[in-house]
């Protein structure tokens, strides 16, 4: 059982990835591209709410309450309390780098024209990477409010 859901788990990832190629070699226009991959994110995001509806034991954790197991509410909580922490952590990395990739550009630029200008640079870069701190800091949180049962 558990390599036919291993199987379905990699097939699935593997179909969802496999258009984006050409995404990635650069081989389709802007809008295409966009197109492409709001497409795909709503494809795994639909593959993953499936996945956790159809198989409530994915992650493997045991329950001494059996009735908490047959209803599958447990393993529901848990994998969207997983799936939050990820939102938060891969938002927050996403966020920072276009921060940082807007503000590095200017604050080299500032510095070439007068190095008097280095200290105050660096804090608008150090604000863009704050920004992955707090999403990692928050996914934490989640993962440890997380209900684990016996």
């Amino acid at each position: 059982m558990e390599w036919i859901l291993l199987t379905v788990i990699v097939l699935g990832v593997f179909l969802i990835a496999l258009p984006l190629i050409s995404v990635f070699k650069g081989q389709v226009s802007a809008l295409s591209a966009k197109k492409r991959i709001i497409a795909h994110i709503a494809m795994f995001a639909t593959f993953f709410f499936a996945l956790v509806l159809v198989t409530p034991g994915i992650f493997g954790v045991e329950v001494s309450d059996p009735g908490m197991a047959e209803s599958g509410l447990f393993y529901q909580a848990a994998a969207f309390g997983y799936l939050g922490a990820a939102i938060s952590t891969g938002a927050s990395a996403l966020g920072a780098g276009i921060a940082v990739a807007a503000a590095a550009p200017a604050a080299i630029g500032a510095i070439s024209e007068n190095p008097k200008n280095l200290g105050k640079s660096l804090i608008f870069v150090a604000l863009g990477e704050g920004v992955a701190i707090y999403g990692l800091l928050i996914s934490i949180l989640i993962i440890n409010n997380i209900p684990t049962i016996g």
